[in-house]
């Protein structure tokens, strides 16, 4: 039976291509052919809402896939009823849109945010449209990525909105919701259970009140995770450590030219002068390196800032924010940072909702009490409590990590590393990268090294692995593992995930493996990295990897013998029988 397969352009380029890899795959197990001719085609299958731009398919039987969800669940089963199920699809139709029950189209807008805003933001923001879309509402869905906010939405958009759905993994300015019914989730839930999202969003929505100063002020689906507002604070805190390191970096390639600046000569007169170049002032080490460890000075103070405003919003800003700049000044870190962010935002969160007030004054709360009262305790607990014993905890892990190696620092390494690989971009990752990333603030640049070099091989080894048993995975994995590679190059562990997803049992320990040996490599050689992203992209800029040669190796060999694992133990797919056969 020949499968023709196409989509509504509602469907989203994700959603759309893991849709036809599920498709060809269970195409295959049952010894269908997906061709690339309508013609030829005994079933058509068009996935998603929205328009078909394929001409091709009017007046054929077409069997439209609404739920994308219920065709990752069994694809099997909609390639059986795309046999029986297809209807004509007219030339006056040229849509395919899903029936709703519901006779008033609804208004929905959202906003998605992940840690480091890169895959999960998006495709969450895919899959909401798409929901939308499939019921027959109006949707739109601002983004807030790595590169700021996305698809930003009017306030003319949010006012006619019905309801509100912030699918966010950190904590992200709500305030222009204020007013309207919101619904909390995670990226997670919105990209694998969208619909059931959806229902319970307008079963559990509540009015949205950022600054209420009751106890009531935030419903008990609003309440967030200890590990969620460390997230939040790593959120904002990334892009300053990546600017630091890298101009830090520059400051130190350009500073090996500095000798050869100061020799060059002009003659003045007949007379030979030496002088100091334009090109030098603006590039030497000195200026570049101020610039850098301003940008360094400034992370812990985003961390423990953001920290407080995960958990009590605006008012606890200030508190946090000055807290950090004390933990900077009284040598107490990124460690001292968490700890008094956390401090901040519970005092100021407490005195938000139990400290009673007259009506008079009520509205100086969150502008002028709050952020008083709360500084003033924090700004204490800093000097007196917390500052000297956890500066002198930062002096002994910072020695401890500078002076490290032999077997202590492969150790690290392996460890580091294979949390990296654990659940590649879940709390475990999170935790190993927070930790690399923190430790720069400290200018230790060991462990980020491990952390990085890593992360990346997940997707490298398996993008290795469909190279290397090329017949044991279907024609739709081998097209994945090229873009596994890609993302493996960029430090994107979340490259690995559909494979992880289909066969965990085989990926993630084999990934962990490659993932160990690769870190515990790392610092044997004695690497070092100064910035926590870019994958090897940041090989361009001199400096910023120390030792090339050791760090590369590291990468090579853990994914090599990642891919090599997995390709071993890798159960064939029914293709590779079938072509063998």
């Amino acid at each position: 039976m020949n499968i023709y397969i196409v989509e509504g352009n509602n469907t989203g380029p994700v959603n759309g291509r893991l849709a036809r890899a599920e498709l060809a795959l269970a195409a295959n197990s049952l010894n269908f052919n997906v061709t690339d001719n309508s013609d030829s085609a005994d079933a058509i299958i068009a996935i998603g809402t929205g328009e078909i731009s394929d001409k091709s398919v009017i007046g054929k039987k077409v069997y439209v896939v609404e739920d994308i969800n219920a065709l990752f669940a069994n694809p099997k089963q909609i390639l059986t009823e795309a046999q029986s199920k297809a209807v004509v699809f007219e030339q006056s139709a040229q849509r395919v849109s899903a029936p709703t029950t519901n006779t008033a189209v609804k208004r929905i807008v959202a906003v998605t945010a992940c840690p480091t805003g890169v895959a999960h933001t998006f495709m969450a923001a895919e899959a909401i449209e798409e929901e939308a879309k499939k019921r027959g509402w109006w949707c739109k869905v601002e983004t807030r990525g790595s590169v700021g906010v996305g698809n930003e939405l009017t306030p003319e958009e949010v006012a006619s909105a019905d309801i509100v759905i912030a699918a966010c993994d950190i904590d992200v300015d709500l305030s222009k919701f204020a007013g309207k019914k919101l619904y909390r989730t995670k990226t997670g839930p919105a990209l694998k259970k969208t619909a059931q999202e959806f229902d319970k969003a307008f079963e559990e929505a509540t009015v949205y009140q950022p600054s209420s100063t009751s106890a009531s002020a935030k419903s008990s689906n609003e309440k967030k995770s200890f590990y969620k507002h460390l997230l939040t604070g790593v959120s904002y805190m990334l892009p300053m450590v990546v600017a630091g390191g890298l101009i830090i970096a520059l400051s130190f390639a350009f500073g090996q030219f500095q000798e050869v600046l100061k020799t060059v000569t002009v003659m003045e007169n007949g007379v030979e002068v030496v002088k100091q170049t334009l090109v030098k002032e603006l590039v030497g080490e000195p200026h570049l390196k101020q610039i850098g460890d301003l940008a360094f000075s400034l992370m812990v103070p985003l961390l423990a800032g953001y920290i407080a405003y995960s958990i009590a919003d605006r008012p606890g800003l200030t508190p946090g924010l000055v807290g950090g700049l004390l933990a900077v000044s009284t040598g107490a870190g990124f460690l001292g940072g968490i700890i008094i962010g956390y401090f901040a935002g519970y005092v100021a969160l407490a005195v938000t909702r139990y400290l009673p007030l007259p009506k008079s004054v009520e509205a100086l709360k969150p502008i002028l009490i709050v952020p008083l009262l709360a500084t003033l305790a924090t700004g204490i607990v800093m000097q007196f409590v917390v500052g000297t014993p956890i500066a002198w905890l930062m002096k002994v892990i910072t020695v401890w990590l500078s002076t490290m190696n032999g077997a202590n620092a492969v150790i690290l390494g392996a460890l580091l590393g294979g949390m990296m690989c654990t659940d590649m971009g879940g709390p475990i990752n999170k935790v190993a990268y927070a930790f690399g990333m923190g430790m720069i603030s400290s200018q230790v640049y060991a462990p980020m090294a491990a952390v990085m070099a890593g992360g990346m091989v997940p997707p490298l080894a398996m993008g290795l692995a469909t190279l290397i048993a090329r017949k044991k995975f279907a024609k739709a994995e081998q097209e994945s593992g090229k873009v596994s590679l890609v993302l493996g190059f960029c430090f994107i562990s979340e490259g690995a995930i559909p494979f992880a997803a289909r066969d965990p049992l085989r990926v993630i320990p084999c990934c962990i493996l490659g993932g160990a040996i690769t870190g515990g490599m790392a610092l044997a050689f004695g690497s070092t990295l100064m910035t926590p992203h870019g994958g090897l992209f940041v090989l361009a800029i001199p400096g910023v990897v120390k030792p090339v040669g050791g760090y590369l190796l590291s990468i090579v060999v853990g994914s090599v013998i990642a891919g090599l694992a997995y390709a071993a133990i890798k159960a064939p797919e029914k293709e590779a029988v079938a072509t063998t056969a």
